[in-house]
Order: C-alpha cells, then structure tokens, then sequence
C-alpha cells in the first residue's frame, strides 16, 4: 500500500478575483491531514486542472509539499503528494511529470488522453512513454464520462507489468472491469476506486482504497470506512458506506468540483468559486447540498 486507504483529489482554492489562494491551499493540506487524508492529490480534475496554467500547478505542487513534510514530521509518518500531470499530448506529459519530479513529488496521476481518443495501442504508448521518462511512480486514470473513452482491463495488466506504473485510479463505474481487472493484472499493481460511492463495494472485490473528493468534508469517517473493512468488521463499514451514500452522491448533482466547493465553504472556510467555463450552483442544487449536510449535522 503505496499511498495509503484515503487519497483527496484536492480542490484549488480561489480569491475573490479569481487567483489561486496558496495560503488557504496551505490551510486545506493541514486540515485534510488531519481529517483522515493519507495522501494528497494536487491538480487533478476535482482541481481544475484544464483552467490553471503551468506556473500555478508547480506552485501549487510546491505548497503542498511543503505542508506535507511539515504535518509528517510532527506525526512522524510520511504524507505522498502526487501531481496531476496528465493531458491529451504525451510530450507535454512527459516535461511536465519530470518538472513535478524535480520539486519532489512523490507520485504522479496520469489520465487517460482525452478527446483524442487513441486506440488501446495508442494507450498503452502514451502511459509507457510517461513511465520510462521519470522516476515518478504512475497512477494512470481511466474515467471514460470525461475522456470519452475506456482503458480496457488487458491494456491496464499490460501497463500493471511496467516497474514505474503502480496503480490505477478506476473510475468506469463498472465493478465487472475492476473484477477483470484483479485477474490480470501484476500482483504488486493497486486499485483506487475513483467514485466515492462505489468505494466499498470496490473495496470487496480488491481495491486498496479510494481517490476521493468527499474525504474534503468527511475524510475521517471514509477512512474509518476503509480500516473497518480491511479489519474485518464488514457490518460497521457496510453503515459508515449507508451514512455517506447521500454526501457521495450528491456532491456530483452538477458538474465536479462545484458542489464540494460549495460543501466546503459551509463546512470549514470559503475557498471561492470556480473557473469558466464551469460556474456556481443554482438555489435548487444548492438547498440539496445543505440538505444532506443539514442530515448529516455538519451544518
């Protein structure tokens, strides 16, 4: 277990005028440590990644790191930062992983390439040309609602027996291909379930864990949901899993990261809206988030 149960795909905090807030992603790092995030994820999607520009994600990288080292030094335990380094140009990829390498990530989140849709073949190349480019371990990313396409289970085993490439965020929604999945693939190689709702049900068929964007609101609990599970006391994960279902499903009603934003701003500290072209909430989205914040006596 390379990166622990809980991994939070991070949200950027934004000002007022639209800039990244360093100083509250610093406060977000803290604050998810201690919440029962084991690892953290910096500009991937949940980050809006597309919106951001080169200079911002490497200083993002940097903050987080730094809050990292500082929170694992005092629980005396080391805390991954991984670096959503992925897009649809595989030469851009490759610099921009080995530029995440160079400020000390400790991982790096690759998706699939999208609007291109590449052939199985074609996936294959990309993710293994990554991989032989930087000492970075690789977490390749198939969710094919945003690429428009799926990484089958034969591409992801063949890809599971490349040295640099450790895990796989699966986000298909189908635990038929995370079965297949776990046939195949190379016996070190981990699954993180990539939709929060199928978390457990992923854990029952071999996931390790969860890259999640709940965890932003109640991380411990999701952890607890994990550790009872790999504990054995199925039952107890089986009611943590029941108690969430509404958060993990509503904090998608519209597009992500919007209602987690919103979530969080109700639950811990404004962290602003988001970027064009996404935009903020309407009243009847936002009355469903307070709702099951409202049941969940977060607010």
């Amino acid at each position: 277990m390379k990166f622990g149960r809980v991994m939070t795909a991070m949200i950027t905090p934004f000002d007022k005028e639209g800039e990244v807030s360093y100083e509250r992603m610093a406060e977000l790092s803290k604050y998810l440590i201690e919440n029962g995030s084991d690892s953290l994820l910096v500009t991937g999607t949940t980050g809006e990644s597309p919106t951001l520009t080169t200079d911002e994600k490497l200083k993002l990288f940097e903050t987080v790191k730094r809050i990292a080292v500082e929170e694992g030094e005092k629980l005396g335990k080391k805390i991954p930062v991984i670096a959503g380094t992925g897009s649809n140009n595989t030469r851009a990829s490759i610099e921009f992983t080995k530029q995440a390498e160079k400020l000390g990530m400790d991982g790096a989140l690759v998706v699939v390439p999208y609007y291109n849709k590449p052939s199985q073949e074609g996936m294959y190349r990309h993710f293994a040309s990554i991989a032989e480019a930087s000492q970075l371990p690789v977490i390749m990313y198939n969710i094919p609602g945003r690429t428009g396409i799926n990484m089958l289970p034969e591409t992801i085993a063949r890809l599971s027996e490349h040295e640099n490439i450790v895990a796989v965020k699966e986000a298909a929604g189908s635990l038929e291909q995370v079965s297949q999945i776990m046939q195949i693939k190379a016996e070190d190689f981990e699954i993180y379930s990539g939709d929060d709702s199928l978390t457990l049900p992923m854990l029952s068929v071999g996931a390790e864990g969860v890259i999640s964007v709940a965890s932003h609101i109640m991380g411990s609990e999701i952890n607890r949901m994990c550790r009872e599970f790999f504990e054995g006391n199925v039952a107890e994960a089986e009611a943590l899993h029941r108690k969430l279902y509404g958060l993990f499903k509503v904090l998608f009603v519209t597009s992500n990261p919007v209602p987690v934003k919103y979530a969080l701003g109700k639950v811990w500290k404004d962290v602003g809206s988001v970027r064009l072209p996404l935009c903020e909430m309407g009243d009847g989205d936002k009355a469903k988030v307070d709702a099951v914040l409202g049941e969940l006596g977060l607010i």
